[in-house]
């Protein structure tokens, strides 16, 4: 998760994806052979073109879809590089929170922006 400014970069899933142009907060896969912060760090140049530097934990949901389970944690992470280009996502966006509902999110993303922000509660 990136916050600059009181809004988070949020990109677009490609259409040829699973769960196809759905919205998430940026990352991936971790890798049998890799951390968490080397994931992320790989996982944002490929698909941003930009190096992070990853910060704490921030909250982790596990979520059960139809064939598979994800576990999904977010790190507060910073960009150290700031010229994102759109590689490996359809597109991306800065958004405050207010403005989430108005993006259609994978179920574990909303889930977590659920437990993170306070969002959608009773």
């Amino acid at each position: 998760m990136i916050a600059e400014d009181q809004r988070y970069l949020i990109t677009r899933r490609r259409s040829t994806a699973v769960l196809p142009l759905l919205w998430e907060f940026p990352g991936g896969r971790v890798e049998a052979d890799e951390t968490d912060e080397a994931a992320l760090r790989r996982e944002f140049e490929g698909r941003l073109g930009v190096d992070v530097m990853v910060g704490k934990e921030m909250s982790r949901v596990t979520h059960p879809y139809e064939h598979y389970t994800v576990e999904l944690v977010l790190y507060e992470c910073a960009l150290v590089s700031s010229s994102i280009v759109a590689r490996g996502v359809s597109e991306f966006r800065w958004v405050n929170s207010e403005e989430f509902d108005e993006y259609e999110f994978t179920p574990a993303d909303e889930a977590s922006m659920t437990q993170l922000l306070g969002l959608g509660g009773d």
